[in-house]
């Protein structure tokens, strides 16, 4: 089948080379000339684990083309894809100006039938405004040629989203169209071999299940932070806590590790845009609310527990910290509302210095304090702790997780370990002389 793809982040870049492993056409269309150069050099121009490769080979077998033209991209194109950007407004609303102006193009271009999808994340009853705005375009051209537009939200994690859509839990479809619907199924059907993973419902139900889904995740982080906070207070262990609510299969154990909190492109935008959505229909949505706020209050926790520990001392001003972890999670070099920059401002406004370490995300933390000589970012984990008062571990990067505790001790300026993860075990860091300060658990001292 013949695919058009309107941008190439991550959504967009990794649809578009999945497609494409499979044997169909995919035409890639940016408005940015410098990433699709980038992109027919076979570089990607994003971290994302397997990607690349994808991307290099179905390049050069010439099933995936890259292009800065709509027009050429939506040549014999059966199906268009939207997967720009929806970013955030302060308000928490969002942004549907990238959705609008691609609905735009289409209608000005579009010679024959298409498939409009919506696969960004969008506000319910967007694809009714892409409808009409499309419909509008060919009104205003003299033209009748008929159109479809459906919703087909994305569930990828991002540092998983090649496996994620290669092998997808479900692929939600919304549509009344009968025809629209057996054509995304034969599109679908490769990644579903095993069984039928299309779910098909209305459209505005299918836009409503990506916010329910991400929210719900969201709601079982912070709930596990909050448990956390209360554990520290009690005397309880949140980690057996964890364990205790995680074997009710009603609850599970997936994400209920307490932490510094949910950041990236999807939780906190999804669950503002639903809180707005939701308060536009003159409902407050309190639980989602709560939800927030305690996200946001997460991010701070790690921050004052360093603050706390120091102020006996005078105080973080002029100390140093060694920082390792930036990326809002593991295997993604995304910084959008991690943890680690609200620690680094936070720590920062008292005075403090950060030496931080990460695997692919330094470049683009080194882009936000560009300038800021009280942030160095360095290329080795190790070469974080020279003349460090600190060690603060904020992303659960495999490599973090068994380091050289006896190398730690000896660079840093005294044995004191800030774990954001919970990475580990309180008694063993006592046992190696540590002061250790963790989420939900008792420190090790």
């Amino acid at each position: 089948m013949n695919v058009c793809i309107v941008g190439t982040g991550y959504v967009g870049l990794v649809s578009a080379a999945c497609f494409a492993e499979m044997g169909n056409n995919v035409s890639c269309v940016d408005v940015n000339p410098d990433v699709i150069e980038t992109l027919k050099q076979g570089k990607v121009h994003i971290y994302e684990p397997g990607l690349e490769d994808l991307v290099k080979r179905n390049y050069a077998e010439g099933r995936l083309t890259f292009t800065t033209d709509l027009v050429e991209g939506l040549k014999d194109s059966l199906f268009v894809f939207i997967t720009v950007g929806t970013p955030s407004r302060p308000d928490g609303s969002c942004d549907l100006s990238y959705v609008h102006q691609v609905a735009r193009e289409v209608g000005q271009n579009m010679q024959e039938f298409k498939v409009v999808v919506d696969k960004s994340t969008v506000p319910v009853g967007t694809a009714d405004q892409v409808r009409a705005i499309v419909g509008e375009e060919l009104k205003k051209r003299g033209v009748e040629i008929e159109f479809d537009v459906v919703s087909n939200p994305e569930f990828l994690k991002e540092g998983d989203a090649v496996n994620d859509l290669m092998k997808p839990d479900r692929v939600v479809v919304g549509t009344d169209n009968v025809r629209t619907a057996e054509l995304l199924k034969v599109l679908y059907a490769p990644f579903a071999r095993s069984r039928e993973k299309l779910i098909v419902m209305g459209v505005r139900s299918a836009e409503m299940t990506k916010y329910a889904a991400n929210c719900m995740l969201a709601t079982k982080i912070s709930f596990i932070n909050e448990v956390a906070n209360i554990c520290e207070r009690v005397g309880a262990d949140v980690r057996d806590v964890r364990m205790g609510i995680g074997s009710d299969h009603r609850i599970g154990y997936n994400f209920i590790y307490p932490g510094v909190g949910y950041g990236g492109s999807c939780f906190p935008k999804d669950v503002k845009a639903l809180i707005n959505t939701a308060r536009e229909y003159e409902y407050m949505p309190q639980l989602l609310t709560a939800v927030d706020e305690v996200n946001d209050r997460q991010k701070q926790v790690l921050a004052q527990k360093i603050i706390d520990y120091f102020e006996p001392q005078g105080g973080v001003q002029g100390k140093t910290l060694a920082l390792w972890g930036l990326a809002f999670k593991a295997n993604t070099d995304d910084i959008r509302e991690a943890a680690s920059l609200k620690i680094i401002e936070t720590l920062l406004e008292q005075g403090m210095r950060i030496r931080a370490f990460d695997p692919v995300a330094g470049e683009n933390v080194q882009k936000v304090f560009e300038g800021d000589d009280r942030v160095t970012i360095v290329d080795e984990q190790y070469s974080a702790l020279e003349g460090a008062d600190a060690l603060a571990v904020v992303t659960e990067w495999n490599q973090f997780r068994n380091p050289d505790f006896s190398r730690i001790k000896k660079m840093l300026k005294a044995p004191l370990l800030f774990d954001g993860r919970n990475l580990y075990s309180p008694m063993i860091m006592g046992e190696l002389g540590f002061a250790y300060f963790c989420i939900g658990r008792r420190d090790g001292k």
